[in-house]
């Protein structure tokens, strides 16, 4: 199909020659107009300047806005760096303050060791705990006192307010607690305020359990349990814990020291006891008597005294 004669296109492209070599000549002028040294040119050029060059604001706009959004971006880059450095200062903030209530909380332990009413006749050791061993099958802990401290074997040790273990296995410099909740561990206790004698047997669990209460109706959960201080190992009246059931109807006990976080312990020094050594002297034998004389002999010889 032939081209339909006077279509636009015939008509856009003299025009866009047109345009393009006006263009052309516009720019090579103003080039010309610029590179000519002569007065004239110079006194022309200066006038067409102030002519337009203060109209111009509207061209400059877009350069400015280019300009200011650098300088904002810059800014932001800057406020996230600092943000960044807040950031991590805040966190530091918040290691500082944890070690600041581990602190606090060392030291109201240590204060609660230093307020806990004894017998004014014992006196104590404070030591650190060094490492727990608690197993399914052992549970101590090791203290960094031993022999050069006087710590000897048997003595209690409690934290800020109930009692924890006895000292077993004593070096120079450390010493081990057994504490109430490992099965070697049986001391005796009383349960108030009935007055019942029992035994805390340690199984393992964080509860122990009573064994041989002579009257077991008697005891209610909730009654407090010390040390009962017979067999002169432990100090009688140290605050144990307090009685409670047991998921397997057995009365227990609910300790009342945090075995979660043992890091202080107090060492009871107790009275020495008396060394034994004869054993044999321990079970004295009456003195052998000689059968009773029958009743006619014992008259005979009365008759014969008198006679």
């Amino acid at each position: 199909m032939a081209k339909m004669r006077n279509t636009p296109e015939e008509f856009h492209r003299p025009l866009r020659r047109i345009l393009v070599s006006v263009l052309v000549l516009g720019l090579l002028g103003i080039f010309f107009l610029w590179r000519i040294d002569s007065p004239r040119v110079e006194r022309f050029r200066a006038a067409l300047i102030d002519r337009f060059v203060p109209s111009f604001h509207w061209a400059m706009a877009p350069v400015t806005w280019g300009l200011e959004v650098v300088q904002d971006f810059q800014s932001y880059s800057r406020l996230y760096e600092q943000n960044q450095q807040l950031r991590e200062e805040l966190r530091q903030m918040k290691a500082w303050k944890e070690a600041a209530l581990q602190l606090e909380q060392k030291n109201a332990r240590l204060l609660d060791l230093n307020h806990v009413r004894l017998d004014p006749k014992l006196t104590h050791v404070t030591g650190v705990v060094l490492a727990d061993s608690g197993s399914p099958f052992r549970q101590s802990v090791l203290l960094n006192v031993g022999a050069r401290d006087g710590i000897k074997d048997g003595w209690a040790t409690m934290d800020g307010i109930g009692l924890v273990g006895r000292i077993a296995g004593v070096g120079h410099q450390t010493s081990r607690v057994i504490l109430l909740t490992d099965s070697n561990s049986r001391i005796p206790v009383v349960i108030q305020p009935s007055g019942q004698q029992s035994i805390l047997s340690g199984d393992n669990s964080d509860l122990p359990p009573l064994e041989f209460i002579e009257n077991p109706d008697a005891v209610r959960p909730g009654d407090r349990v010390v040390s009962s201080g017979d067999g002169g190992v432990f100090p009688a009246g140290l605050l144990v814990g307090a009685v409670v059931l047991g998921t397997d109807k057995r009365l227990r006990v609910a300790l009342a020291a945090d075995y979660q976080r043992l890091e202080f312990l107090r060492v009871l020094r107790s009275n020495t006891l008396t060394a034994i050594t004869d054993p044999g002297a321990l079970l004295v034998m009456p003195p052998l008597q000689g059968p009773p004389a029958p009743p006619a002999a014992a008259a005979a010889a009365d008759a014969g005294s008198n006679g």
